[in-house]
């Protein structure tokens, strides 16, 4: 049987990553990953991605949640480290 560890092994995201999407989306984390694998497949998906988790970093700060905004940030430092397509304006 596939385990939820599987699936996220088989993506282009960390574990934070997809936690971040399933965080945006309100969706369990079997479907972020999947949601995450597409979206990073796509033309301007990358780039999707970026721009939930910086939502996610607004909506932490907004709830004075700075701790839960710091590690969001330390989630986008690596997305875009690790994929700079993502980078709004790159021609990726």
């Amino acid at each position: 049987m596939i385990s939820l560890d599987d699936i996220e092994d088989m993506t282009d995201l960390t574990r934070e990553e997809i936690a971040a999407i399933a965080e945006h989306e309100h969706i369990p984390e079997a479907d972020a990953t999947l949601t995450g694998e597409y979206l990073m497949h796509i033309h301007h998906g990358p780039q999707t991605v970026q721009k939930m988790i910086c939502e996610d970093i607004r909506d932490a700060l907004h709830a004075d949640d700075v701790a839960h905004a710091k590690a969001l940030y330390a989630v986008l430092h690596r997305f875009v480290s690790d994929h700079p397509e993502a980078i709004r304006g790159s021609e990726g």
